[in-house]
């Protein structure tokens, strides 16, 4: 069995737990493009679940697929209460949460011909089961891979990863894990939590598992992280089910302040905060959920970039269909 990979000191975190099944569990002037239209206000996919495989995008591209959520877009996919997500570049293939049911995420992963096998690393956002209870299953299906996870994370997580054959990391700061993908590092207190900051040549897409520090709080650090860049677009879990007018008017206009150009709420966001994001972000709102799929342009490294961030690793080998297993 492999030694699990301690880069970083962990932090005190929550009490430990014995398992995880306890839980539950530039180009520098190019546009987004999204694969799929919006038809009065409804976000339909250009690709057809289990026939295409939609997560190779082109060279200088980046997609992202919802693989896991409490809200669908694909109709012969599997929704249930949690959030999971693949995105793939040139470098790397990347699980980002992992949703509460390990079978249904991989159910919904071959239905979307992406192979538990093609994935290289799992970023997980926070301790709550319905982003890390599908873990356990998927490392039964490709143990292969480094787990990036809050250093908060109890010890019990940490065995449950070295004792499938997997290794792990802890987060506590910033940190670029990957060309062009970065993670906020740790934010908030209970629970603590991590996002993805995707470098493309629109801007940043900021992926959030459920914003426990506030969706607002989470764009600002990752405008301080990778700094000088426009928002091209927040998605994931916004933790809006209770916000009220007030909240959600604040929200609207610290968004319009930072630069937010997209929204693609999904997960734990509320249906008030999604009809509310809906009338304001107009043609800009995507109604994310299982299924989506948005693919946007790499930001280009060269004359057009300041970035003086390590050089990403190999590139990776593309997601491949299901059926050419």
């Amino acid at each position: 069995m492999r030694k699990a990979a301690r880069r970083q000191d962990r932090g005190d975190g929550l009490e430990p737990m014995t398992m995880i099944k306890t839980l539950i569990r530039p180009l520098c002037t190019a546009s987004m493009v999204v694969l799929g239209v919006i038809i009065a206000g409804v976000f339909v996919p250009a690709t057809v679940t289990g026939e295409k495989s939609p997560s190779a995008p082109a060279r200088d591209a980046v997609s992202i697929t919802t693989v896991f959520d409490n809200y669908a877009v694909g109709p012969k996919l599997a929704t249930q209460w949690g959030f999971a997500a693949v995105v793939v570049t040139p470098a790397a293939n990347i699980l980002f949460d992992t949703g509460s049911d390990g079978r249904m995420l991989l159910s919904n992963m071959a239905k979307l011909n992406i192979r538990p096998k093609d994935i290289h690393k799992v970023v997980l956002s926070h301790v709550h089961p319905d982003h890390l209870g599908g873990l356990e299953e998927f490392l039964k299906a490709n143990r292969d891979v480094e787990v990036y996870m809050p250093a908060s994370f109890p010890d019990s997580v940490r065995q449950s990863i070295t004792s499938a054959g997997a290794q792990y990391r802890d987060i506590s700061g910033a940190l670029q894990i990957d060309e062009r993908i970065s993670t906020t590092g740790e934010m908030g207190t209970r629970p603590i939590e991590q996002s993805l900051i995707i470098e493309t040549s629109e801007g940043l897409v900021v992926l959030t598992g459920c914003a426990h520090p506030g969706i607002v709080n989470v764009v600002r650090r990752a405008k301080e992280v990778v700094p000088s860049r426009p928002v091209a677009l927040v998605m994931g879990g916004f933790h809006l089910g209770s916000a009220s007018d007030n909240e959600l008017d604040r929200l609207i206009q610290d968004f319009r302040r930072l630069g937010v150009k997209k929204v693609a709420r999904s997960h734990c966001s509320g249906e008030h905060a999604r009809a509310r994001l809906q009338i304001e972000y107009r043609e800009n709102y995507v109604a994310g959920g299982v299924g989506s799929v948005l693919t946007f342009r790499l930001k280009r490294q060269g004359k057009c970039s300041q970035s003086k961030r390590p050089a990403a690793p190999a590139r990776a080998k593309s997601l491949s269909p299901t059926a050419g297993r």
